[in-house]
């Protein structure tokens, strides 16, 4: 979802895997109907360093408490769909926000895809307008507006992601089974969004996500992006380094090996190909999401389907499999 110099989409690694991990406090994280930290193909997301929190109504509203420090406008990747460019807001965080998220005091936020009215020494709290949010070429067509957000230690350069910190959103997501089978109620360019899965009532839990056969929720672009992860229930199932995820009864990928930098367990998609009504699609688009329904996003921009039709996904072993890169 980042990239160019300023988004640090072509290097994100920090050789301190012991670098403190910033936890987003639940009562933030629902502020917004959706997150995810894997869906992109950027290394900031691969590597569990960038959070993407969607408003739903095209405000992109602050996440964080502090003063902000550099506004930016930056070049992104020409795409028809999308703006010619991006912004990036730089906020130094306030101590209290830092104690509460566990990051390290002086951490620095950034925040992209938000067109800011905001400007240098300004003081923002959490839920305060930032501007309106715009479709960046950082991000594929089928992915709606969004907040992106990652975090730089106090004495590293803030206009790049390189070297940022862990995140997390350690919020408990409820994982709900599906057969693989709906009908379409959303239609874009690139995508179509199918009912379902229907979630459990009275789970306690806000937040929901596609599990997989063994029950674990799934975040990331299956299988579109090289690899994925998992969201917070994960744990409540006992997924170590190595195992085996499979859905509609097709391995999908093995859980990463277990490090510092994660934030938590990461996925490597396995080579498989998405099927829509027997076809080939790109993959799904997965997300955490909150109400009672969500829908599968299904990413297709070489197919149509029509409102109403009946559509079954499957997923197949491939020997050459999707994956699309940061270009």
């Amino acid at each position: 979802m980042t990239g160019a110099p300023a988004d640090g989409g072509t290097a994100d690694v920090d050789s301190d895997s012991r670098a403190a991990t910033v936890a987003l406090p639940d009562d933030i994280v629902e502020r917004y109907e959706k997150f995810s930290r894997f869906n992109s193909p950027y290394p900031a997301h691969d590597r569990g360093r960038a959070i993407d929190l969607y408003p739903g109504d095209g405000v992109g509203r602050s996440p964080v408490a502090g003063t902000v420090r550099e506004v930016r406008t930056v070049g992104c990747p020409d795409r028809p769909y999308a703006a010619a460019e991006d912004h990036l807001i730089v906020v130094g965080l306030a101590d209290e926000w830092c104690a509460r998220a566990g990051a390290p005091p002086e951490t620095v936020a950034r925040i992209l895809h938000v067109i800011p009215e905001v400007e240098p020494g300004d003081r923002v709290a959490v839920g305060d307008a930032l501007g309106p949010t715009t479709r960046s070429g950082f991000f594929g067509q089928w992915v709606d507006d969004h907040v992106h957000l990652g975090f730089r230690p106090p004495d590293a350069n803030p206009l790049r992601a390189s070297g940022s910190l862990p995140v997390a959103a350690p919020l408990p997501v409820e994982p709900v089974a599906w057969d693989g089978t709906g009908r379409v109620v959303e239609r874009g360019p690139s995508h179509v969004v199918l009912a379902g899965p229907r979630r459990a009532a009275d789970t306690g839990r806000s937040f929901a996500a596609l599990a997989s056969d063994e029950g674990v929720p799934l975040d990331g672009g299956v299988t579109h992006y090289a690899g994925g992860g998992t969201f917070g229930a994960a744990e409540e199932s006992s997924v170590t380094a190595g195992t085996t995820l499979s859905l509609f009864r097709t391995e999908i990928g093995r859980v990463r090996a277990d490090d510092a930098d994660a934030g938590a367990p990461r996925v490597e998609w396995a080579p498989v190909d998405v099927l829509a009504n027997g076809g080939r699609v790109t993959g799904l688009s997965l997300f955490a999401a909150r109400g009672d329904r969500f829908g599968v996003k299904v990413v297709c921009p070489d197919r149509e389907f029509d409102i109403g039709e009946s559509v079954t996904v499957e997923v197949v072993p491939s020997d050459d499999p999707i994956r699309l890169g940061v270009g």
